[in-house]
């Protein structure tokens, strides 16, 4: 069963007007790729009862400058990608996260500013380094922290990797990697 997903347009004042509906992530690519060519302003879409953000467009748009990083996950567990990204939004980054590569492909492209990727660690090394491969055929100047199981060393492609356990293990390298927005929260539990 395919999500549905609202499409909003963010104005230069920080609101928002409603622009629509999706469902899955092949029409939300459409339907944004469609609103964005008749604005400059931001477009999102979201998952309205889990307030997921799962793509944008234009971003920077007609507003000032987004002083946050945006950070793309590919996540392949949902659990984990919720609880993954309220820890990188405390930390003061902007996150998308999609669940599994496909997904990812359909969306990441639609933004082209994207500061670092996390690729999780629930999926076989093979889809994996898929992944990175084309994360880094895509985005060659962009980062990629792969987090990985207990019996993987290290995915090829990756510029970091680090065994999953804990966001202890991998919140060091974002950070310093990306940089921590002063104010944001530091305190992670």
């Amino acid at each position: 069963m395919q999500r549905d997903y609202d499409l909003f347009e963010q104005f230069p004042d920080g609101s928002s007007l409603w622009r629509g509906r999706a469902a899955g992530l092949a029409e939300v690519r459409r339907k944004l790729t469609e609103l964005s060519a008749t604005t400059a302003n931001e477009c999102y879409a979201i998952h309205l009862s889990t307030k997921e953000v799962v793509a944008r467009v234009n971003l920077g748009g007609s507003r000032p400058k987004i002083a946050k990083k945006l950070v793309g996950q590919i996540a392949y567990d949902n659990a984990v990608a919720i609880n993954r990204t309220n820890l990188l939004r405390a930390q003061g980054y902007e996150v998308v996260s999609v669940i599994g590569n496909e997904a990812a492909k359909l969306v990441f492209d639609l933004a082209p500013s994207w500061n670092l990727f996390i690729v999780g660690y629930g999926a076989s090394n093979e889809v994996r380094e898929e992944m990175v491969a084309w994360l880094k055929a895509k985005f060659p100047s962009v980062p990629v922290l792969a987090l990985n199981p207990p019996a993987v060393q290290e995915l090829p492609g990756a510029d970091y990797n680090v065994k999953q356990n804990g966001w202890e293990s991998w919140l060091p390298i974002v950070i310093n990697t990306l940089g921590q927005r002063p104010g944001s929260n530091t305190s992670v539990s």
